[in-house]
């Protein structure tokens, strides 16, 4: 879709635009001790130059799938999501959740399994970038190799929580996301998933998933780690991509990937919302 605005559209382009871009989330971590997905890299600007008459690249990264199925069971660690896109700036995707395998790193990192040898979260802020897209994993927890919890995997502000061997196993929360008045309202993105419990889940908010459900698409949120719920839906939550700049400019002289746009959800602004990939052109 292209917007227009008669023949002023683009003759009276921005120098700089606001943006708000975030990755998606990591995947859950598998059966027994799952551990909460890392949220989507989240990186955002007051002021970004762009040149006009250029078409900006525009990619919305999909949220990593939730621990593979394997005998009935979900095992293993979630994927990584993927990264999204505007222009030079790239958000990394979240690592996903462990369990018996690995936590991976990220825009935010997964959650520490509940295996003795997993137990580590991922790093967040990788690659790295300045200011900070994310943080790092909690650490899981086990008792015995009967009790395991996951860690929460890390949010766009805080680290994920530890899990605990309280209650037979209480998985960590998630790490807290970030919140953003770019469209005109205020909303929390980019929060990590709560890990999993043998007899507690962990908490998450942000857009992150708790135990053995997936995070809200287009926050950047991660699952939420299992919880003994085989074939469960912890897939990451997707990205978003988010440009807004003053309406004492024109609109955009054109974009693709049919963008939400408006003038009115923040007063004197103009907004852009990809829920999809596409290009806008100054």
């Amino acid at each position: 879709m292209q917007i227009f605005a008669g023949v002023g559209a683009g003759a009276n382009p921005p120098s700089a635009v606001e943006y708000l871009v975030i990755a998606g989330g990591g995947g859950g971590g598998g059966y027994a001790g799952g551990a909460g997905g890392g949220a989507g890299g989240y990186r955002s600007s007051a002021s970004f130059a762009v040149a006009s008459g250029t078409a900006l690249t525009v990619t919305v990264g999909s949220g990593g799938a939730r621990a593979a199925s394997a005998s009935g069971a979900d095992t293993g660690a979630g994927s990584v999501g993927s990264s999204s896109v505007f222009s030079s700036i790239t958000s990394n995707g979240g690592g996903g959740g462990g369990d018996n395998a690995a936590a991976g790193s990220g825009g935010s990192g997964g959650g520490g399994g509940g295996y003795a040898a997993f137990l580590t979260g991922g790093a967040g802020n990788t690659p790295s970038t300045s200011p900070s897209q994310g943080n790092n994993g909690g650490t899981g927890s086990t008792d015995s190799t009967t009790y395991r919890a996951g860690a929460g995997g890390g949010g766009a502000t805080a680290v994920g929580g530890n899990a605990s061997a309280a209650a037979g196993g209480t998985g960590g929360n998630g790490g807290t996301g970030t919140a953003s008045s770019i469209t005109g309202v205020s909303v929390t993105r980019g929060g990590g998933g709560a890990g999993g419990g043998y007899g507690v889940n962990g908490t998450a908010s942000g857009g992150g998933g708790v135990g053995s459900t997936a995070g809200t698409a287009n926050t950047g949120g991660g699952g939420g780690g299992n919880n003994l719920t085989f074939n469960n839906n912890s897939n990451g939550g997707s990205g978003v991509v988010i440009i807004a700049y003053s309406t004492a400019f024109d609109v955009a002289a054109a974009t693709t990937g049919s963008p939400t746009y408006s003038s009115s959800s923040r007063s004197g602004f103009h907004v852009y919302t990809f829920t999809g990939s596409g290009t806008i052109t100054f």
